[in-house]
């Protein structure tokens, strides 16, 4: 019989440790190698201290795996974080205690029963592209502003962990809070609730993670965020079909997901990649967006098509998905989104399609 990772993790799920809670809750797992019935694995304590004291609960977590079928050889080792700098004293808070503490982000999903999904969203809705460079945030961020400006409550969670973009775009830069280290609350702007990993963490300093972690930071930021009581959720996900997609469809019940594309060939086939990613995981492709669709010079009124045109609404047709519409690209658009102000948020040709475009969503039953 082969033994699986999963086997292994559920084993270490029952090691307790002596200050509450297990190995696996904890997040004290790491670098797990199954080759063959060859295991290996580290227990990461969160200081030299504290690593000092629990030698036997390595040996009991090596002992338990080693009882495991399959299992021939069992190897786990002991580390520590390094020692952390002394945090200043923190002023009182309002009661007279201690300032909340600061929340982790980041780091293996915690074991949960059922879905993903807060009881107050009413619909997850997706935003996906299958590649980067299509303007799938920016059709994301006016979105949810042209949503919100029809009457909506909407909320926006910026998936994309390796290029967060809606803190800059939506205007926002402020550490959402954590009143006891567990519950975020999320910031507001432009009449959308927002959440981003680009708001923990430094905006100058790359995510170097890997599935795990990017898994249990999305998990954190759906199921951990304070969102109150909303019509919508929009994901703006990263490009690709990986991790971050496959953790929302399979544990946060998305009512359905948006296909961002530009016009020319070269997009569109990755955007067939994604459209058979979100049907192979059962999640609906509710309509297709062409961005980008034409150019009308400011200057001279010439319009130029020059991602070419009419290639998504094809693809809709042939796929027998809705059309949702084009958007144009323009100088505007672009500068607004600089700014921390979508364009939606104006009276601009601009803010009118993307109004066209939530009418259009509403008046469907998509929200």
């Amino acid at each position: 019989m082969t033994v699986t990772r999963s086997d292994i993790e559920a084993e270490l799920a029952r090691i307790q440790l002596p200050d509450g809670g297990d190995l696996m809750s904890r997040d004290w797992v790491r670098a797990l190698s199954v080759e063959g019935g060859a295991v290996r694995f580290v227990i990461e304590a969160p200081s030299p201290e504290i690593a000092r004291q629990i030698e036997n609960v390595r040996a009991a977590a090596e002992r338990a795996v080693a009882t495991l079928p399959g299992v021939t050889t069992v190897s786990a080792a002991l580390t520590a974080h390094g020692p952390a700098a002394k945090a200043p004293p923190q002023p009182a808070g309002p009661a007279g205690g201690q300032e909340p503490p600061s929340l982790k982000i980041g780091g293996h999903p915690k074991p949960q029963q059922g879905s993903m999904k807060p009881a107050s969203v009413k619909s997850i809705l997706a935003v996906g592209s299958g590649k980067g460079g299509v303007g799938k945030s920016t059709v994301s961020s006016n979105l949810a502003v042209a949503l919100a400006r029809a009457g909506k409550k909407v909320g926006l969670l910026d998936a994309d962990i390796y290029g967060p973009s809606q803190p800059r775009m939506m205007g926002v830069s402020k550490r959402p809070a954590s009143p006891d280290g567990k519950t975020i609350e999320p910031l507001h702007a432009h009449g959308v609730t927002l959440m981003s990993i680009g708001l923990m963490l430094d905006p100058a300093k790359a995510v170097v993670w890997r599935g795990p972690m990017l898994m249990g930071a999305l998990q954190q930021m759906i199921s951990q965020v304070n969102w109150g009581e909303l019509d919508v959720l929009i994901v703006d996900l990263p490009p690709g079909t990986g991790d971050v997609q496959l953790t929302l469809c399979q544990k946060a019940e998305p009512s359905g997901a948006i296909i961002v594309s530009t016009p020319q060939d070269v997009a569109l086939l990755d955007a067939r990649k994604a459209m058979d990613m979100f049907a192979t995981l059962k999640t609906p492709i509710l309509g297709m967006i062409e961005n980008m669709s034409t150019y009308v010079c400011p200057k001279c009124g010439h319009e130029e098509q020059i991602f070419g045109h009419g290639g998504v609404k094809a693809e809709a047709e042939a796929m027998d998905l809705p059309f949702l519409g084009s958007l144009p690209i323009d100088l505007d658009t672009r500068m607004a989104g600089d700014s921390g102000t979508p364009i939606a948020a104006g009276d601009s040709a601009a803010a009118k399609a993307y109004a066209a475009l939530a009418e259009r969503l509403i008046q469907g039953g998509i929200v």
